[in-house]
């Protein structure tokens, strides 16, 4: 299992466009555990399966792109990836929940 976080950015969008395709996104993909976002940047941070890491990194890097249509997400660009086993995530963090119940987009 590996915590990623996919930072995204470009030329800066409404925030209440972004918000409503962010949320539009974690409907699509109820993995995400959390999504945080400004006039110019999203962060999306979730658990993925992958058997390598190399499996959740390319997974990753498409995730933007697979939804910008359906979530009518910003058109940004990747511009950050971190990918970590879960047991360094877990030394380094608080233990989150792998699914919360209620997850919101929130500002930087």
């Amino acid at each position: 299992m590996w915590h990623v976080t996919v930072t995204v950015a470009g030329e800066p969008y409404d925030l209440s466009v972004t918000h409503q395709a962010l949320l539009r996104l974690h409907r699509e993909r109820p993995f995400v555990n959390s999504l945080r976002y400004d006039e110019d940047r999203a962060e999306i941070s979730y658990w993925e399966e992958g058997e390598e890491m190399v499996d959740a990194a390319s997974l990753a890097l498409r995730l933007w792109n697979e939804h910008r249509d359906s979530a009518a997400l910003p058109p940004w660009k990747v511009v950050g990836l971190e990918v970590v086993e879960r047991e360094t995530f877990q030394a380094r963090h608080l233990v989150t929940p792998l699914a919360q119940a209620d997850v919101q987009p929130r500002r930087f």
